[in-house]
């Protein structure tokens, strides 16, 4: 996870913490995070790139909408991301 940009991040999280992640879905979720529109020009490229690393499966709900799962190798990555910032930062104490 350490070459992903922390866009791409935060849309790996917000997929693992969606019911079904589509493309708007995501769209929804990150703008609301970033307080701001996040215009497709930047969302969907990412999603592509998270599928070409794969970190990311691409299906398809319908004709026009695209869903996404994280793969096995997503989840393990998240999980490991999540472990590395527990040893600097661990508010459950």
């Amino acid at each position: 996870m350490h070459d992903l940009t922390g866009f791409q991040r935060d849309i790996l999280y917000v997929i693992a913490g969606l019911e079904q992640p589509h493309g708007l879905a995501v769209k929804d979720e990150l703008d609301d995070y970033y307080e701001q529109e996040i215009n497709h020009g930047r969302l969907y490229p990412n999603l592509d790139d998270l599928v070409d690393k794969g970190l990311l499966e691409k299906g398809k709900l319908d004709k026009r909408t695209n869903s996404y799962t994280l793969t096995r190798r997503g989840r393990r990555e998240i999980t490991a991301r999540r472990d590395w910032e527990t040893q600097y930062v661990d508010f459950t104490e």
